[in-house]
């Protein structure tokens, strides 16, 4: 099944490998708001290198004593990077932990400790800051040039990155067979599997409104995205000041993360939809089945704080900000054919 998408831009010709080292790849979670300083959780910034989310969740449990599901994240991080994030562990009726035990390997650091009333929930935060540097940079840098010029003006089509898929699209493979014959999975397993569906059939949705042109523009039917927010309305037909807003970035036009349809979808877009999907329909029937309501994300993704630095040693370095659940991935592929250096040593990755 086909995990490459097409680029919005002229398809580049210039080469770099990533994350050739962990230290390549700085990853900071921004909550986007304050813990209140009181509560029964507590907030825990850690810095953690060469080690997955879940790992991490693992070593907290341990050492907090509570179990997995008292431990909130925000989001996924890569392992394969040197990563800051955010977790909330429920303490009620518990001691304040040593929570530099969590130090002693050198994998994880211990940033900050607060308290706040609620757990942390998945995709609460306002975004990430990425520090990359890109090593064996091969090309033209003028060319190079024009593609970062061009995505921090007109910004990039918001795929999901390929660690959505696993492995070689390994989590998308189990997904599409499960889709066909369900059977009862666990809790996890299921998640992703449920995830990666969504994720193929929302870059389906945008690959064919990249290659007909208009994947950062409003059509009539859309549902339209608002800069910074997960709200959405209906556009049942562009007038210019709908138009304007999109061309200068306050909204975005919304694809399907695909679930049982509301009211927002009328008759003639979803036909249009299912027509688009083609084969891959009883993927979408499947979510369905599974209960999923239909929710939105933004087809285009705009860089903040975009800036770009050629090293002397053919490196280049970037430093951008993107929203919550946007990939740094997609953005590189604007820009280079990039290989992922983790995997030519054997390691994986998971999702920013």
């Amino acid at each position: 099944m086909n995990t490459v998408w097409p680029c919005a831009g002229v398809e580049p010709l210039a080469s770099a490998v990533i994350r050739r080292q962990p230290e390549d790849f700085l990853v900071q979670e921004c909550l986007g708001f304050e813990p209140s300083g009181d509560g029964e959780h507590a907030f825990i910034s850690l810095e953690k290198r060469a080690l997955t989310t879940s790992e991490l969740v693992q070593r907290v449990a341990a050492v907090s004593g509570v179990t997995q599901r008292d431990i909130g994240v925000s989001g996924q991080k890569d392992r394969n990077a040197v990563t800051q994030q955010w977790l909330s562990v429920g303490l009620a009726g518990k001691p304040e932990p040593c929570w530099q035990e969590l130090e002693q390997d050198g994998h994880v650091r211990v940033l900050h400790v607060a308290r706040h009333q609620r757990k942390l929930r998945t995709g609460v935060h306002s975004g990430n800051r990425f520090s990359l540097r890109l090593s064996s940079v091969r090309g033209d840098h003028q060319q190079i040039l024009q593609a970062l010029s061009r995505v921090r003006a007109s910004g990039f089509p918001n795929y999901f990155g390929p660690q959505r898929f696993g492995r070689d699209g390994s989590t998308l493979h189990g997904a599409t067979r499960w889709a066909a014959r369900p059977v009862r999975l666990g809790r996890n397993k299921r998640s992703l599997y449920l995830s990666a569906l969504r994720g193929f059939l929302f870059n389906e949705l945008l690959a064919h409104r990249v290659r007909a042109g208009n994947w950062n523009r409003l059509q009539s039917g859309d549902q339209c995205m608002l800069h910074g927010s997960r709200s959405f309305f209906a556009c049942a037909t562009v007038d210019d000041e709908l138009a304007l807003r999109a061309q200068q970035g306050d909204i975005h036009p919304g694809l399907p993360l695909w679930g049982v349809p509301q009211d927002a979808v009328d008759s003639s877009s979803m036909a249009v939809l299912l027509e688009t999907l083609g084969e891959n329909i009883y993927l979408a029937r499947a979510l369905e089945q599974q209960g999923l309501v239909m929710a939105y994300r933004a087809a285009r993704v705009s860089p903040d704080d975009f800036s770009w630095q050629f090293c002397d040693d053919d490196g280049l370095r970037l430093d951008f900000f993107l929203p919550a659940g946007s990939y740094a991935t997609a953005l590189l592929a604007e820009v280079v054919q990039y290989t992922d250096g983790s995997m030519m040593s054997g390691n994986g990755s998971e999702q920013s």
